[in-house]
């Protein structure tokens, strides 16, 4: 985070603004309606009559002086005699007081954001003063999404504020039964206007979430795929269960982009694992989980790709089952459809691969490694996870099996993500594709005709490597 948005209260708050332009008119239209106390100072000449925004107090011709200046919060500088600015400048800073300079965010204490203002709902869209046209165009994005009557909802919510807090005293309980009453049929009317009816409503909702408080009503468990690592590649579902999670405990491969998504104030717990180094066992997880639950807590159990594709997925879920618990699966974007898709493999193509197949480069210890022989039909994919490290065996098991040695192959590592690679080659020359450039982030190995096809456009790290 480059800039940190604080909302400061204006209520017996002092506003300044010096100067005429339009750039000066601009600040002065923010605060009309607020009810800081605001002063218009006019040192450069006044501006014609019709351009002063409504509701602006009287302008003074002249610079204000530093009594005046003293306890003002906020001061916005718009001057273009540079003497006269500096001037200005050094008289609002010697006041205590937080300094705007107009277009010159070098100058400035803070920059203004673009603002979306519906009275007691304010959002701000901030780029550190390098592009404020970029922040406007978003301001308009979001605004044209925003409820007008939005600023209706708050309003209520405040005045049953101390009504809640006093129902429900537990602060996840009151967390919980806000994210219901600002999801429900209460909220549309309250933006609607009927505030009589949406009180009503939101009085119903409140009783009987007091009636669940004297319940101990254990938590849910959302075991939810975090796809390859681009957060844009979330599921709805899963972008919901992420802002919605009290605890997130997560893997390796969940990229810092995607827990972005999640709610601040949620508890992050990392049990990653890697091959040889399990900082947290499995068992250990699992329990994990259920206590969380058990505790009353929304559990996110998020994993790189979908859970039910080599992410162990299928024993969570019976655990927290078998523990009485109420679980949720939510899909994730495999790695196999991701890395094909950003390097133009086609999975299965009808010249080239009619069937496909997810298989897993490290089995579980002494447990049953996968039938090469039957994998090693032509005009077959073999999406191979976790097969780098395993990529001389691999080769000669497939080779030993009778796949034709000019099969073609190819290396993804970092799927998706801004650092991704692919580097192609044949069968025969597979472990030394790998062993030219050890992967250090998750890999995948395409085995298969429609490997020839990459053609990762888009990223320059491509290469091939001959056998």
């Amino acid at each position: 985070m480059r800039v940190f948005l604080a909302s400061i209260p204006l209520e017996h708050s002092r506003v300044a603004v010096i100067g005429a332009g339009e750039a000066a008119l601009a600040k002065l239209r923010l605060f009309t309606d607020s009810p800081a106390e605001l002063a218009w100072y006019v040192p450069e000449g006044e501006p014609a009559a019709l351009e002063v925004p409504p509701g602006a107090p009287v302008p003074v011709p002249r610079a204000p002086t530093p009594l005046e200046l003293q306890g003002v919060r906020l001061v916005f500088i718009a001057l273009n005699d540079p003497e006269q600015l500096r001037q200005t400048l050094a008289l609002a800073r010697a006041s205590g007081a937080q300094v705007n300079v107009v277009d010159q965010p070098g100058l400035s204490d803070f920059h203004t954001p673009a603002l979306i203002d519906r009275d007691q709902v304010v959002i701000g869209v901030a780029t550190g003063g390098s592009a404020p046209i970029l922040a406007r165009d978003l301001r308009a994005r979001i605004e044209a999404v925003m409820p007008q009557g939005i600023a209706s909802v708050a309003r209520l919510a405040g005045d049953l504020r101390s009504t809640v807090q006093e129902k429900i005293p537990n602060f996840i309980g009151r967390r919980r039964f806000w994210e219901a009453a600002f999801r429900s049929p209460a909220a549309d009317l309250a933006a609607e206007g009927q505030m009589a009816e949406a009180r009503r409503a939101m009085m119903r909702l409140l009783n009987r979430a007091v009636d669940r408080e004297t319940d101990t009503v254990p938590g849910v468990v959302h075991i939810v795929g975090a796809g390859p690592g681009d957060p844009e590649l979330l599921t709805l579902k899963a972008l919901s269960a992420l802002q919605d999670a009290d605890v997130i405990i997560h893997d390796r491969l969940v990229s810092p982009e995607v827990l972005d998504r999640a709610r601040r104030d949620a508890r992050r717990l990392y049990v990653g694992k890697a091959r040889g180094d399990h900082c947290v066992p499995q068992d250990q997880i699992e329990a994990l989980m259920i206590a969380e639950a058990r505790a009353g807590h929304r559990v996110l159990r998020l994993k790189g790709g979908d859970p039910f594709v080599f992410g162990r997925g299928g024993e969570e879920l019976e655990a927290v089952r078998a523990a009485g618990i109420e679980v949720i699966v939510v899909p994730g974007i495999t790695a196999a459809l991701a890395c094909a898709a950003t390097t133009g493999i086609p999975l299965t193509h009808r010249d080239h691969a009619q069937a496909v197949t997810f298989v897993t480069g490290q089995p579980k210890p002494d447990g049953q490694a996968p039938d090469w022989v039957r994998l090693a039909a032509p005009n077959h994919t073999l999406a191979v996870y976790m097969g780098a490290g395993q990529a001389a065996a691999i080769q000669q098991a497939l080779l030993e099996a009778g796949r034709d040695p000019d099969t073609p192959v190819a290396v993804v590592e970092n799927g998706s993500r801004p650092d991704q690679a692919c580097r192609t080659g044949r069968l025969d020359g597979l472990a030394r594709l790998v062993e030219a450039e050890v992967p250090t982030g998750p890999a995948l190995l395409f085995i298969g005709e429609t490997a020839g096809l990459a053609n990762d456009r888009s990223r320059p790290e491509q290469v091939e490597v001959a056998a």
